[in-house]
């Protein structure tokens, strides 16, 4: 080994910053550096920090204060920061939290391994040291953003949208499949955006076909799909392509024009159920999921009993619900933070409310219903595993009786589903591997 300090990274935040901590991890590997999972045991800890809302932040500096606290007492020799916080904040935390060793901001491996004593290989950059479960792993297709959304700051921590080119993304994605990966969960900014910079139109649609067609991926699952100029072609792929679930991530945030509009979000309630509605009537048994911001600063009482009334009508499969950040230097900053903490939380748990009930009866229409399972592991008594309906980590999943039945992590198997929770469900195997 390089040298006999161990160095663990700890990964907050999304799943962008998984990717780049796995290319990370992968560098400090082929520099033959000591990689621990163990943050306990190493003595250098690199921490990826998330930016994009206040409790994302706390649980950053949060991190990086007991890191620090670890250092100080000689539990530490080195505390080095990276990713989206110190992006956007690097002098006000060298000022702040003085204890850390080098501050650095998103995908800057270069230099972290230079302050390592290693040296970045470049031809490498497309491998990763893939976290677990391996048959599962992200596809970050491109980095930054160009919508203006006035809430987010992104942009900010990450930049222009750049799209990275189909022969790269190709390459990684073969590096992956001789690894083990099965399942391609594609990510960015904006997936539905991607190829616009490089190929002069949205290019999504072909990069997933070209996907599909690399051994050992069988299933291809689409995250992060701004609803603005939605590509009509991308429906026809999800449609058409057996590789490509029939799943699709697509944050609305809200439904009421006013807050829309407010958010500069470049689409219409009347557009926005207008796809809701072409997807599901192109995609039959689509599952869409999507996430909603409430307690914006202009949303009335008025704008979220029209959001609770489009929950309760579309009745998502999967839904997920913020409470409004105010957040330095985006376009909502000037209009404050009048809505209270206590009416948000009021309002996110309305809403989740409502949504448990639409959940707990598409589970129940489940019943009987059969569903190809991939197998994540094992809980307790019971193999945890997702069908197509079900994003790693965001969303729910099937639980199976052990029952000797000797499934292997990463493998499908034919369930037949026969109880559910609000948003689990319980099945039965009824054939192992795939039909």
């Amino acid at each position: 080994m390089k040298t006999t300090n161990k160095i663990s990274v700890i990964t907050l935040g999304c799943s962008k910053n998984t990717v780049d901590s796995e290319r990370l991890l992968n560098q400090l590997r082929v520099n033959d550096f000591n990689i621990t999972d163990d943050a306990g045991k190493a003595d250098t800890i690199i921490i990826n920090t998330c930016g994009f809302i206040e409790a994302a932040k706390q649980e950053s500096i949060n991190t990086i204060l007991d890191a620090v606290t670890l250092k100080q007492e000689g539990k530490l020799k080195k505390v080095i920061v990276a990713g989206c916080l110190s992006q956007r904040y690097k002098k006000e935390l060298i000022k702040e939290i003085p204890g850390v060793d080098n501050y650095f901001g998103t995908e800057d491996y270069d230099n972290i391994l230079k302050e390592l004593g290693g040296k970045l290989k470049h031809n490498l950059l497309g491998e990763r040291l893939v976290s677990k479960p391996s048959h599962t792993a992200y596809l970050k297709i491109s980095e930054g953003c160009d919508h203006p959304c006035s809430f987010c700051a992104i942009p900010l921590m990450r930049g222009k949208h750049v799209s990275r080119p189909i022969e790269d993304l190709v390459k990684e994605t073969e590096f992956l499949a001789a690894a083990g990966t099965k399942e391609l969960v594609i990510i960015a900014q904006d997936t539905t955006d991607y190829g616009k910079d490089i190929y002069d139109r949205k290019n999504i649609s072909y990069l997933l076909n070209k996907l599909s067609e690399v051994d050992g991926i069988e299933w291809i699952r689409i995250m992060y799909a701004y609803p603005s100029k939605f590509p009509d072609d991308l429906i026809d792929v999800i449609a058409g392509n057996p590789k490509v679930c029939k799943y699709i991530d697509i944050p609305l945030q809200h439904i009421s024009d006013d807050v829309l509009k407010s958010m500069r979000r470049g689409v219409t309630a009347k557009r926005t159920k207008e796809l809701i509605n072409k997807l599901r009537e192109r995609v039959p048994g689509i599952a869409i999921r999507t996430t909603f911001i409430v307690g914006y600063p202009n949303e009335t009482q008025k704008d979220f009993n029209e959001l609770c009334g489009f929950v309760e009508e579309f009745k998502f499969d999967r839904v997920g619900t913020f409470t409004f950040s105010m957040e330095e230097n985006t376009t909502s900053f000037i209009l404050g933070d009048p809505v209270s903490e206590k009416v948000k939380l009021e309002r996110k748990n309305t809403l989740m409310e409502i949504q448990k009930e639409i959940s707990l009866g598409k589970n129940n229409e489940l019943v009987g219903k059969e569903l190809m399972v991939m197998i994540d592991g094992i809980e307790g008594s019971f193999y945890v595993g997702r069908s197509y309906r079900d994003a790693p980590e965001v969303d729910g999943e099937v639980l199976i009786p052990l029952n000797g039945h000797g499934l292997q992590e990463g493998n499908f198997s034919l369930v037949r589903i026969n109880d559910y929770t609000e948003y689990d469900l319980y099945g039965k195997v009824i054939h192992r591997g795939r039909i």
